[in-house]
């Protein structure tokens, strides 16, 4: 496959809203967005990623089927951005414009209340609708707020989705099938989704400690972000998805295959299609979840495919781990180190107690010292592993 061209994105979670503000706490490496709140789980308060900032209403002539909180994430970043939404529209037609998100959950958490006047009086509330939280939600708004009518559809692959709406939209590109593709994922806190976790014993009530010989479990977090993928290098664009890769190793509902055969596929299948070798890479967004068997299997796949080491960084601890918006999330983050407000080269860092596991490969975790290697182009991989042993990473690069 040809480059595509991956414009500003549109970027709302812990961190803050606005990829500027969102570069410049994720530089400082700052976990203030990252708080303590009761409520999620009885009797027990967790370190969660919420986003705090208010999020816009859903316009009315759309509130009536398409109102959720998870939605409402998805439109605070499209207005970041919505020059280029509606300009790629403008320029291309409606019709060649495709949608294409990740969610997890997609706002099911708001159908709490619903299901509590069911149970009370028989009956759903007046004016619910069940299609505000179905999968296909979070495409069928943005579309319908857009008015784009090319394909518009949502991924669900747990911690992957949005990492594969990336996939999916430049396969879409070339195909031919549309010259412009908005993409990206939202999620939104739930209180299924945080008990689940708790329940699997791999929720962490303080802030994660990713490969950390201390670590107890993820923070939940929740975001929404979104990109204009074009084929062209229009409208500014200065950071290119140069390839990506995607496997389904279906080692365990929930655990990932212990040796990270699955997570070395994915990697290695990325750098067959950018075109690359490991030694071109000059970062690594790792997936780090803080999970003991997680941060394992990475450190034995990471270490495998770049045994000389490249430096890298689990993000999660500044954002938490946002689920269906991660893969987009941390491919944001990625964006930011190639972007040339960058001018340094400036690497995020790594956020943990210093406290390595010896059980695991040495990595070479990155600090706010770090910079990319010198007089060469900047390109960074991103990855994602999500439940069923689904896995995708993505390469990304500086312009030129």
């Amino acid at each position: 496959m040809t480059t595509s061209w991956l414009s500003r994105p549109g970027v709302v979670c812990a961190l803050g809203a606005g990829i500027d503000a969102v570069a410049a706490a994720a530089f400082a490496g700052d976990t203030g967005g990252m708080r303590r709140l009761p409520g999620w789980v009885t009797d027990r308060a967790l370190t969660l990623g919420a986003v705090a900032d208010p999020l816009p209403a859903i316009p009315d002539t759309l509130a009536a089927r398409h109102h959720s909180r998870n939605n409402q994430l998805l439109l605070a970043a499209a207005r970041q951005i919505e020059p280029l939404l509606r300009g790629a529209i403008a320029r291309h037609g409606a019709h060649r414009v495709a949608v294409v998100l990740g969610t997890s959950t997609s706002g099911v958490n708001d159908n709490a209340p619903a299901f509590r006047d069911l149970a009370t009086h028989g009956a759903w509330p007046d004016g619910y609708d069940y299609r505000r939280q179905a999968l296909s939600s979070p495409a069928a708004f943005l579309a319908d707020w857009l008015g784009a009518s090319g394909p518009a559809y949502t991924l669900s692959t747990a911690c992957t989705s949005s990492a594969r709406a990336l996939l999916s939209a430049r396969r879409l590109l070339a195909l031919g099938l549309c010259d412009a593709v908005v993409c990206g994922g939202a999620d939104t806190l739930c209180r299924l989704t945080i008990n689940g976790f708790a329940t699997l014993e791999a929720v962490d009530d303080a802030l994660c400690l990713p490969f950390s010989a201390n670590r107890r479990g993820i923070n939940i977090g929740e975001a929404g972000v979104l990109f204009l993928m074009q084929r062209d290098r229009a409208d500014g664009a200065e950071v290119a998805l140069l390839g990506g890769g995607a496997s389904s190793d279906a080692w365990h509902m929930s655990a990932p295959e212990p040796g990270g055969a699955g997570a070395l596929q994915a990697m290695r299948a990325a750098l067959r299609s950018a075109g690359l070798a490991p030694a071109d890479i000059g970062w690594i967004n790792l997936h780090g979840t803080g999970t003991a068997h997680n941060d394992a299997m990475e450190s034995l796949a990471v270490h495998a495919l770049f045994p000389q080491g490249v430096p890298c960084a689990s993000t999660k601890p500044l954002t938490g781990h946002a689920l269906g918006a991660a893969g987009a999330l941390e491919a944001a983050l990625a964006w930011i180190t190639l972007a040339p407000a960058n001018a340094d080269g400036r690497l995020l860092p790594h956020v943990w107690d210093g406290q390595p596991d010896p059980a695991l490969p040495a990595l070479a975790f990155s600090t706010a010292a770090h910079r990319y290697p010198a007089g060469r182009r900047r390109i960074a991989m991103s990855n994602s592993f999500a439940f069923g042993g689904n896995n995708a990473s993505l390469i990304l690069g500086a312009a030129t």
